[in-house]
């Protein structure tokens, strides 16, 4: 009982911080190692389980998605789906045991990117549209997001904001569809592969997708440096955490 209640509410959160401005996974990762599931699993498996979150995210913010200078909708797409593919086959063929020791750092790194989200966004405003940046720059990052998807949304927003984009309902209603797109091509992968927990994944999807939709309408309601600080000292408590476990 206690497990399940961990689980709902880690997603419902995630799903609430994936819609406002990214963080999540530095909760249902933990939620999930925590009750038992191995590292690779846990991550496919918490992974799985935000995805109907972003889609609700997306649609929370439907109203201003617009694509970014130098790439259509369509490109975006297929750049979004290809990076997912290549991340999510990476992280089939990295043992338990190599996972384990990668978690921490990038945790650390997800948390630095997150707290340095605001100066990223500022040094990469006002970027010239470049179609041959933009289509690097979002095959990278979905590869990323395919892999490992904590930070997956500050990353994301930086990449917009080089690529020339400067209304940020916009990039945050984009980054959602971007996420939603990348770990729908990743889940596919991960199920291929076997590593997915289907019980809990169908369990914490229902939590993510209320905590998605949610969190996308009431973002102009939470004051964002609280919202910012609270993802942050989650993300350093539980880099501490999973460096203390090595």
């Amino acid at each position: 009982m206690f497990d399940t209640s961990l689980l709902l509410t880690a997603a419902f959160v995630a799903g609430a911080l994936n819609a406002v401005a990214g963080g999540g996974s530095f909760l249902t990762l933990p939620a999930l190692v925590f009750v038992g599931v191995p590292p690779v699993v846990a991550n496919a498996t918490g992974t799985v389980a935000l995805l109907p979150g972003y889609m609700a995210g997306a649609w929370g913010f439907r109203e201003d998605t617009q694509p970014p200078p130098g790439l259509s909708m369509p490109r975006l797409v297929v750049l979004s789906l290809v990076g997912g593919a290549a991340g999510a086959g990476l992280l089939l063929v990295t043992s338990n045991d190599l996972f384990s020791v990668i978690v921490p750092w990038l945790l650390l790194a997800a948390t630095l990117l997150f707290a340095l989200g605001p100066k990223l966004r500022e040094w990469t405003a006002g970027g010239k549209p470049s179609t041959a940046k933009a289509t690097a720059g979002v095959l990278v990052v979905a590869a990323y997001g395919g892999y490992f998807n904590g930070g997956l949304g500050i990353l994301l927003l930086a990449l917009f904001g080089l690529l020339g984009q400067t209304n940020l309902n916009a990039m945050n209603g984009l980054k959602n569809w971007v996420s939603a797109l990348l770990t729908a091509i990743a889940v596919a992968i991960y199920a291929a592969g076997g590593v997915v927990l289907w019980p809990q994944a169908l369990m914490m999807m229902v939590a993510a997708t209320a905590g998605g939709y949610g969190g996308a309408r009431v973002a102009r309601r939470i004051p964002a440096p609280w919202l910012r600080g609270g993802i942050v000292l989650t993300g350093l408590v539980m880099t501490a955490i999973f460096f203390w476990r090595q």
